[in-house]
């Protein structure tokens, strides 16, 4: 019976398919051996490189450049093309009052609206959702005006710098559960982090696979670990790690130390 397995392309997670998929995608060059797969009964997330299930080609001779990496295009943002009640904008404040900045969501688009009524958030707040490559600044935003019901402020090109940490994005599968999440990462340190995502249904005590990406893949890293609390209306949790290697110390350190 064929095995069902899953894989990261793009920084996307894909699947499930049958081994011999993944087996043709890196005949095809379409996997390497550094992207990352995941099957029931694996603790964590592996390189492809070091699961006995498929053989890696050799690496070109010296003198052959790589194959080109093709970029992913951002997916343009349009509030009208949103759910209303749908919790998948995520905001990070502080930034546009002058002070540390700070990520919270997800929230809708009609939570997003009460916010912006009483005064939470601003012209200048930032927001990042799903298909954004990197935190937009809402005034920069279409249909702004038509959302928020006034002109959008005057947005210096200081302001749009403040924001210079990519979102963190983790993709994560709870213990003895397919389904996939997704969300933002934040307060990361070698013993754990918060990530913040719509509608968890895990609970203290669950074991997760995590595997966490930002556009800057010189932070990319895998872990697992444990939930020690779930945040309140099950919007994200808290995660202590268990098991970490040193290349994803070494990537949370160097994060830690440069934001």
């Amino acid at each position: 019976m064929a095995e069902n397995w899953y894989y990261v392309q793009k920084g996307n997670r894909q699947g499930p398919v049958s081994q011999e998929i993944i087996t043709s995608m890196i005949s095809n060059q379409e996997l390497n051996s550094s992207d990352f797969v995941w099957k029931k009964g694996f603790d964590n997330w592996k390189k492809i490189e070091d699961v006995a299930d498929f053989d890696v080609p050799e690496k070109p001779q010296d003198g052959f450049p790589p194959a080109p990496v093709m970029q992913m295009e951002e997916k343009p943002f349009s509030f009208s093309d949103m759910n209303e009640s749908e919790r998948a904008i995520f905001i990070r404040i502080g930034n546009d009052r002058g002070g540390a900045s700070s990520d919270y969501g997800p929230f809708s688009l009609i939570q997003l609206k009460q916010l912006f009524k009483e005064n939470r958030i601003n012209g200048k707040t930032f927001v990042f959702t799903t298909g954004m490559k990197e935190w937009k600044i809402m005034a920069d935003l279409p249909e702004y005006q038509e959302v928020f019901e006034e002109l959008p402020p005057q947005i210096q090109e200081a302001d749009r710098r403040t924001a210079t940490r990519k979102p963190f994005i983790a993709r994560l599968f709870v213990q003895n559960n397919k389904k996939l999440f997704e969300g933002i990462c934040r307060d990361i340190s070698i013993g754990g982090m918060q990530v913040l995502m719509d509608d968890f249904k895990g609970q203290a005590g669950d074991k997760i696979s995590i595997n966490v990406h930002p556009e800057n893949t010189e932070y990319h890293f895998t872990a697992s670990g444990v939930v020690v609390r779930v945040l309140e209306g099950h919007s994200g949790f808290s995660f202590r790690f268990q098991s970490l290697n040193d290349e994803a110390k070494r990537a949370i350190e160097k994060y830690v130390q440069e934001f």
